[in-house]
């Protein structure tokens, strides 16, 4: 295995429950962003280098945008299946709907969700018509705009310290080339049985580091069930020690990717994450919930200030990363 996967290896160790254990999670109020902007940078180095994940408050996107794009999110996976299917995952370029075909190296199952993944470049044919679903496009492209540009925000903090220009990464995640590679994924989790409740190798998502350099996840209020295990804190004999993340339609939960964790040298953290399954008494009511995956251009080599790896373009690290989770199907099928 190639250091390019080394994170896969230590999702490979991570298909137990572990334990639950009560921590701080950091919080960052953006309001008044350029007046505070170094009060702001100096909290986001402190969260991503210390702990690797961090919730936004007061970060410019309204709570009834979100709301929105969460009530059309639910009206898409509403549809037949059949219907569905006429907008199926492009194979090898996040972008549209796929039904439990991610298989996670730490518990080698189909996590028990689907999703629609938004990636500007590989839409066509991928959107439902107004008759489908009314108003869905033009909601999802507003939207997409807004969390792409709070993430560049965050980034260009990211960036100057780490000593590049403050717009490093706003090129580097171009929107209005073919090159461009971030995804908006929105998520359903699904209604469980008993008997699915009862199978220790099911996830709703199982343990895992994303493998973009920032993601931004929206959650709906009163559907729990994203659990963090900030700083890899894998070693202490009881198994990973995993942390519940409360939702609310206002906070926007965030953590660092593998891509940017290899980017600073080590120097961020990339944060180990899980949807833990729903207790019996959730078992019957489905979770959505909405991610951004700040994912750097095709052509944008990927190499720190140190040059602690070696380089490699953005477009090689996240084929890499999709073939190790979803051919995984396949690995999990021959068993």
């Amino acid at each position: 295995m190639s250091d390019t996967l080394k994170e896969l290896q230590l999702e490979s160790t991570l298909g137990g429950i572990g334990h639950e254990q009560e921590r701080d999670i950091p919080v960052i109020d953006l309001s008044d962003f350029d007046a505070r902007r170094e009060e702001i940078k100096k909290s986001l180095w402190q969260a991503a280098s210390e702990v690797g994940f961090f919730q936004l408050v007061n970060h410019g996107i309204a709570t009834p945008k979100i709301r929105q794009a969460f009530t059309l999110a639910e009206a898409f996976f509403s549809l037949p299946s059949d219907v569905k299917s006429r907008f199926s995952l492009k194979q090898g370029k996040n972008a549209g709907w796929e039904f439990k075909s991610q298989v996670r190296p730490s518990t080698q199952t189909a996590d028990q969700k689907e999703s629609y993944q938004i990636t500007l470049p590989h839409m066509e044919g991928l959107w439902p018509n107004q008759t489908t679903l009314a108003e869905f496009q033009r909601v999802m492209l507003d939207f997409e705009y807004q969390v792409w540009q709070l993430g560049m925000r965050v980034l260009s903090c990211v960036a100057e310290q780490m000593g590049f220009e403050k717009d490093f990464f706003t090129r580097a995640h171009d929107r209005s080339t073919p090159e461009y590679q971030s995804t908006l994924r929105l998520l359903h989790y699904l209604p469980l049985s008993p008997e699915a409740l009862s199978d220790a190798s099911l996830w709703r998502a199982g343990a895992h580091t994303d493998f973009d350099c920032l993601t931004m996840v929206f959650q709906r209020e009163g559907q729990g069930g994203l659990q963090v295990c900030p700083g890899q804190e894998v070693g202490d004999g009881k198994g990973p020690a995993w942390t519940s993340v409360t939702p609310r339609d206002d906070i926007i939960t965030c953590n660092i990717g593998d891509m940017l964790m290899r980017w600073s040298d080590d120097a961020l953290r990339s944060t180990l994450h899980r949807v833990r399954m729903p207790t019996p008494e959730e078992a019957g009511t489905p979770r959505y919930s909405m991610a951004f995956f700040c994912q750097a251009n095709q052509n944008i080599t990927i190499q720190g200030p140190a040059g602690k790896y070696p380089p490699i373009t953005a477009h090689d690290y996240l084929q890499q990363r999709i073939s190790a989770n979803f051919n995984a199907v396949k690995q999990a099928q021959a068993k």
